[in-house]
């Protein structure tokens, strides 16, 4: 049993490198479906469950402590790289499918929590699963610490994101060729020649680490220590907002073109999630499925809403799966959708999955609080 709390930290950090080498620096087609970071998750929690980690005192400190110095952090250098002159660049057609995609899921949410009767826990998971769908997965770690999620319901969470998100961007990989069926159905005149102009909110030039990593901790200070003062439901919930408000302001600046903030937010997102997963203690799965099922059903009533809205507004098959998927997948999967349809797009896919960085959050914790509210 680990019960040193800097030998637990360094098999956070070696279980985080070993499972990222492993997907970028392998070829095996295992990570194609299962991410890197459900793999460290599920690792961590297999640990934890079979006693590796001691529950003393100081090991409870030593994840307190970094989870809530990097948690503000990663969110902040998330958000760092949004271009929001860029996103009002993409024309109205894409606007209204990325607003009928937020609003769809936040509606099916509330839907689906209303058929199934959710309790506590359940309201709690699927507001940090919110978080993911409406952003990413860094989204849905603040949601969840937010709303205090229990490290096991977070756990079922993570796995309806990661198997129904498989199963939908299947689908739509699959819709591609119906293209034109589809845009007939809609009446939508597809034109998507412009929008290989459209750039995306990438930085060019030398990755400069150890600013991004210095700039990114004294933000989470700040934001902490106004979260003492400015208590907006709770502490943590008022860490992670000003954590994203500070990342918003920050985009309008100069520092957003320092590059290497996706790759330095993305370690610190691996911790954390290593983290989360190190206290998840898993005694059987026998509530998984039902966790699994309700996700379906928000991505069905999504769907179905999506279309309707397609057909109202005219929308084009390209317009509303690359908004769909910028939500539900994020960075990893919407710029590969908007390539199938044509290389020169793959921009837009990006551009789009980052808008969800700053939505995720404020989405996840609306849906979130509306979800407890629901169950009492």
């Amino acid at each position: 049993m680990i019960d040193s709390p800097l030998v637990y930290l360094f098999i956070v950090a070696l279980s985080v490198t070993l499972f990222h080498l492993l997907a970028t620096k392998t070829k095996l087609s295992v990570f194609n479906f299962v991410p890197a970071v459900v793999m460290i998750y599920a690792f961590m929690m297999l640990l934890a469950s079979l006693g590796v980690f001691a529950q003393n005192e100081a090991v409870t400190h030593i994840y307190k402590l970094t989870k809530t110095n990097l948690l503000p952090a990663m969110l902040f250098l998330m958000l760092l790289e949004i271009d929001f002159s860029h996103f009002l660049r993409l024309g109205k057609k894409l606007i209204i499918a990325y607003i009928l995609a937020v609003g769809s899921l936040i509606f099916s949410f509330f839907t689906i929590a209303s058929l199934f009767h959710f309790n506590k826990a359940m309201a709690g998971a699927f507001g940090a699963l919110a978080g993911s769908w409406m952003g990413g997965t860094a989204n849905m770690v603040a949601v969840g610490s937010a709303l205090g999620v229990r490290e096991d319901a977070f756990a079922y969470a993570l796995v309806v994101d990661s198997v129904n998100y498989t199963l939908w961007v299947m689908l739509l990989l699959f819709l591609v060729p119906f293209a034109k069926f589809f845009n007939r159905f809609t009446k939508s005149e597809e034109n998507l020649a412009y929008l290989s102009k459209v750039g995306c909110a990438c930085s060019m030039g030398a990755k400069r680490y150890w600013l991004l990593i210095a700039l990114a901790l004294f933000v989470s200070l700040l934001s902490q220590l106004l979260a003492q003062y400015f208590i907006i439901l709770n502490t943590t919930t008022s860490m992670v907002l000003f954590a994203t408000l500070f990342g918003v302001a920050a985009s309008f600046t100069p520092l957003r073109k320092i590059n290497g903030s996706s790759e330095v937010a993305t370690t610190m997102l691996y911790i954390l999630i290593a983290l989360i997963g190190s206290r998840a203690v898993i005694e059987n799965f026998s509530g998984l499925g039902i966790y699994v099922l309700a996700g379906f059903f928000i991505l069905l009533l999504h769907a179905i809403i999506m279309i309707l809205g397609a057909k109202i507004f005219k929308l084009d098959l390209f317009s509303i799966s690359v908004a769909s998927l910028s939500n539900i997948g994020g960075v990893a999967s919407a710029p590969i959708l908007a390539a199938t349809y044509d290389k020169k797009l793959v921009s837009i896919g990006v551009l789009m999955a980052i808008m969800g960085y700053l939505i995720g959050t404020f989405g996840g914790l609306f849906v979130g609080e509306i979800l407890l509210r629901m169950v009492g």
